[in-house]
């Protein structure tokens, strides 16, 4: 028993590759001494080959066997090596699916895919953004880059990183440099702020550095940080505290304008917030305000500029970007 413990042992630790080749040697093998064992009962290699495959694998069609004693005896020897091998190949395949389960779990396994949205910080904001994402549009890939020590979400469309999001090594396992965009979520685990946004701003500086026309939005805990933020080239910014404190004290003064703000935040419910992009024959703001709102979109602003109802007659600029207020449905009609 315990020369066979060893056995089993010593298969299991082959090379994977040199298992998988040797077992086709061993079936190839097989297939062409079988046929010359018995050319009647196996007239072609592919007879001979169906036989080896169908009893190695225990299957046993009965269709083709041998009727010789050589071929018998053959047969016993393939019963009593080819099965134990066959499982053996079959094993390691398992072997290898479940590795590579593992490994995705524990945040091993680059992501080769392109047009990804990566989320920096796992934490309850980044669990929402991960759900809204998938809300706005149900095939979007992303890459969550944390340090825990398994995945937090895993799907066939959700994957995972695990490293320092600061160093390029972690940021190239997840393909930044052919993403569509980069979260970063604070630090939930670092309480000053100084420090929180510090760490956020040494992250920002890497991504900027390796890929610097990719489009990057930071959570920031204090204001007067944004300045540095800035200085990196950040194209957004996100202040948790003050952006709540804020939306709590303009409900006290305009009652019911958190849900209007939950509306245009969320494409969970009622009318949601969209860009889209200036038609050709729109040489006014007017111009699109009017034939939108035919539509049913209201046309708000140019990109952050929420001033344009007040100057609709003058001309779109050829890189305006118009974001508009509608449901899906009339985002969907205007679009094509």
């Amino acid at each position: 028993m315990i020369h066979l413990q060893k056995l089993i042992k010593k298969a299991l630790s082959l090379n994977n590759w040199f298992v998988f080749y040797s077992a086709i040697a061993l079936v190839v093998g097989s297939s062409a001494i079988t046929r010359l064992i018995e050319p009647e009962t196996f007239p072609t290699f592919f007879e001979a080959l169906w036989w080896v495959m169908t009893t190695v694998t225990t299957v046993g069609y009965g269709d083709y066997s041998p009727v010789t004693t050589g071929g018998r005896v053959f047969a016993i020897i393939l019963y009593m090596i080819g099965i134990g091998y066959i499982s053996l190949v079959i094993g390691k395949i398992i072997e290898g699916f479940s590795a590579v389960k593992k490994r995705r779990e524990e945040g091993r396994m680059e992501y080769k895919g392109k047009n990804h949205i990566i989320i920096i910080g796992w934490s309850k904001k980044a669990s929402f953004a991960v759900k809204e994402i998938m809300e706005t549009e149900n095939n979007r890939e992303i890459v969550i880059i944390d340090k825990l020590e398994k995945a937090p979400l895993l799907t066939e469309d959700i994957h995972y990183i695990k490293g320092d999001a600061a160093e390029e090594k972690t940021l190239l396992k997840a393909n930044i440099k052919e993403a569509e965009a980069v979260l970063i979520f604070s630090d939930d685990s670092i309480h000053d702020a100084l420090l929180a946004d510090g760490k956020s701003l040494l992250i920002c500086t890497t991504i900027e550095s390796m890929v610097p026309e990719i489009h990057t939005t930071v959570e920031v805990m204090k204001e007067e940080h944004i300045k540095n933020f800035k200085h990196v080239k950040v194209d957004e910014f996100v202040l948790t505290h003050e952006t709540i404190s804020r939306l709590a004290v303009r409900s006290i003064f305009s009652k019911g304008i958190t849900n209007v703000f939950s509306q245009l935040m969320s494409r969970g419910h009622g009318e949601d917030l969209y860009e889209v992009v200036a038609k050709p024959h729109w040489k006014t703001y007017r111009q699109a305000f009017d034939e939108l709102l035919q539509e049913g979109a209201t046309l708000i602003s140019d990109g952050n500029n929420l001033e344009i109802n007040r100057n609709l007659d003058e001309n779109i600029s050829p890189n305006a970007r118009l974001f508009v207020i509608c449901d899906r449905e009339t985002y969907l009609k205007i679009k094509t």
